[in-house]
């Protein structure tokens, strides 16, 4: 493999860290490996820290397909916990409120989620990196400042139900959607559609394309991989 021409790596990023820390993981072992200060490095659309799953890293040369490589259909398996709603759509802040959920059938769900399905408008959470008059989103938001978003157009091309529990009110789905979809606006928005509330907790890429979650590696393996493979241009 060589480095500075350009490769391209399917990380499986794990829960908890930010898509910018896994990529500073695998930079620091390439540069040591490369014995090069700072090898180019990109990824290919951010994870949030709470998520899991299929992050594409590109090097060298490779960084130039970034942007095509975040174009691509995007897939995800996700929880909701229905009848609660947090800032932030997910478990990175507490419960704020709470909802009645003793009308949610399987049933009203099955009816609700085809709703989504198709050309859609979608508001980007508060607690995201979306730019707002030179700021972040999520900053404005940490700071308690009012955070007005504009609605954006997306697609969803498949919206199911896996799993329903109507004791805990955790309900699964699967999502094959478009660049640029919050899977956290989305369970805000679910949660509207069935008159609660919604937030998830837990949420996994399982695929960018064609590249599925069984074509990545893990961090931990990484170093392994790394010291397996045969590396061209080792210095420049």
């Amino acid at each position: 493999m060589n480095f500075h021409e350009g490769e391209i790596l399917y990380i499986n990023k794990p829960y908890g860290l930010t898509s910018f820390g896994a990529l500073a993981f695998v930079r620091t072992r390439l540069s040591k490996k490369l014995h090069v200060k700072r090898l180019k490095t990109g990824h290919a659309g951010t994870l949030d820290p709470l998520a899991t799953g299929v992050l594409i890293l590109c090097t060298g040369k490779a960084t130039k397909r970034i942007e095509s490589l975040q174009a691509a259909t995007k897939e995800y398996t996700a929880t909701l916990q229905l009848g609660a709603t947090t800032p932030s759509y997910d478990m990175e802040h507490e419960v704020d409120k709470t909802y009645p959920t003793e009308h949610i059938t399987r049933e009203l769900i099955l009816e609700v989620l085809p709703r989504f399905v198709g050309e859609i408008q979608q508001v980007p959470p508060e607690f995201s990196a979306c730019n707002v008059n030179g700021h972040r989103a999520y900053k404005m938001a940490r700071r308690g400042e009012k955070v007005e978003l504009q609605p954006k157009t997306l697609k969803i091309d498949e919206l199911e139900m896996t799993a329903f529990d109507p004791q805990t009110m955790q309900l699964s789905i699967r999502v094959v959607c478009s660049k640029g979809t919050y899977i956290r606006a989305l369970a805000r928005d679910i949660g509207e559609a069935l008159g609660t509330g919604a937030y998830l907790t837990a949420l996994c890429r399982t695929r960018v394309g064609d590249v599925r979650i069984g074509d990545c590696i893990t961090l931990d393996e990484f170093p392994a991989w790394l010291d397996s493979i045969e590396i061209e241009n080792e210095t420049i």
